[in-house]
């Protein structure tokens, strides 16, 4: 069986030699197709002989070179940017000076997930983390979208955020997880969304929305689910706002239904809790508590002694003023008049006129 006929063979160090000592002599031959020989030369000879051995011995490939003197080296042109010269290969080093070969073809493409931004440059240089390229020959990386990231260098592509995460900045290298009370549902996410009124999220990297439980609000604006206030009550899931506890009824606890309020108490809009009128002295009328009869009786009593007891205290501050006056005025009553004469007329004698 000859060489590389069966796929066992292909598969033979013998075989790939062969293929690779001919695909050399054919690039050799279309640069030298492509090139003008100096007029002091003769023109290039290539001869290949191929030998086969039936027992299993590796063919053999001849190949006879011009070198660079048989080359017109003054074609050499710059690799472009995106591409690479490699020293090693006769098409690049025979030209004078570095990052020349004898044409662009004979320039290596950048890789994926590499770039080259220069000209005449001997390598490519490997994309940043958040940048990618997926083409071969790229003189720049393009940067991650939105929603996506790159964690690694060289890379020629971008992943994908997963649900529940988010990259809101272009080039980024990781996603985050979405904050309490917003979700992702899907892949690729820029933002997360914050719930919508009546649900939450309790967990960050979420990918849905729960509902709130009953006794609990949320509005729209809101990130997470409200318990009901005072005086309001909500008994089904995912509510947006919660309901005042009617009038005749109360509401003790926001998760529960109205309960009815007793006969003998008051029960306002939005009560936590009955309310009664102070027992014995008082009495539910209508809306209003008013007084108990023994409460009327007891005050008209109270007043009575109140009065009574007022008028004895002034009936006797009264007389001990009346005593206090009687005292003073004792001395001057009992003082006597001292016997004296006026014209030898007692004192106290009521005078006489006489006539001229």
């Amino acid at each position: 069986m000859k060489l590389c006929e069966t796929v066992e063979n292909i598969w033979s160090m013998e075989c790939w030699g062969f293929l690779s000592a001919v695909a050399a002599a054919w690039l050799l031959g279309l640069a030298l197709s492509q090139t003008t020989l100096a007029p002091t030369l003769e023109p290039a000879v290539m001869n290949t002989t191929f030998s086969e051995n039936m027992t299993a011995t590796p063919m053999i490939l001849s190949t006879t070179s011009p070198g660079c003197s048989a080359l017109n080296t003054s074609t050499c042109e710059a690799c472009v940017p995106g591409s690479y010269y490699d020293n090693d290969t006769l098409l690049c080093t025979c030209c004078p000076e570095p990052g020349l070969c004898l044409f662009a073809g004979a320039c290596f493409p950048c890789s994926r997930g590499f770039y080259q931004p220069m000209a005449a440059q001997q390598q490519c240089l490997p994309c940043s983390q958040g940048f990618y390229t997926n083409f071969t020959g790229s003189p720049v990386c393009q940067s991650c979208p939105q929603g996506s990231y790159s964690n690694a260098t060289a890379s020629d592509s971008c992943r994908s955020c997963s649900p529940g995460f988010y990259a809101s900045l272009q080039n980024s290298t990781l996603c985050r997880p979405c904050p309490q009370g917003s979700f992702c549902n899907s892949s690729s996410c820029a933002q997360c969304q914050i719930c919508p009124a009546g649900t939450e999220s309790l967990l960050a990297a979420a990918k849905d929305c729960t509902p709130c439980r009953p006794g609990m609000h949320k509005a729209a604006r809101q990130k997470m689910c409200q318990i009901c206030s005072s005086g309001f009550f909500q008994i089904r899931w995912g509510q947006e706002s919660c309901n005042i506890c009617p009038e005749n009824n109360y509401c003790p606890s926001p998760d529960v239904n109205p309960i009815q309020c007793p006969s003998d108490a008051f029960c306002p809009e939005g009560s936590t809790a009955p309310g009664y009128c102070m027992e014995t002295f008082f009495r539910k009328a209508g809306e209003d508590c008013e007084l108990a009869p023994v409460t009327i009786a007891l005050l008209v009593i109270g007043g009575g002694v109140a009065l009574l007891f007022i008028i004895l205290v002034v009936l006797r501050r009264r007389k001990d003023s009346d005593g206090e006056l009687a005292q003073a005025r004792a001395p001057l009553l009992r003082k006597e008049r001292p016997q004296g004469r006026y014209y030898g007329m007692p004192c106290d004698a009521e005078p006489v006129y006489a006539g001229w």
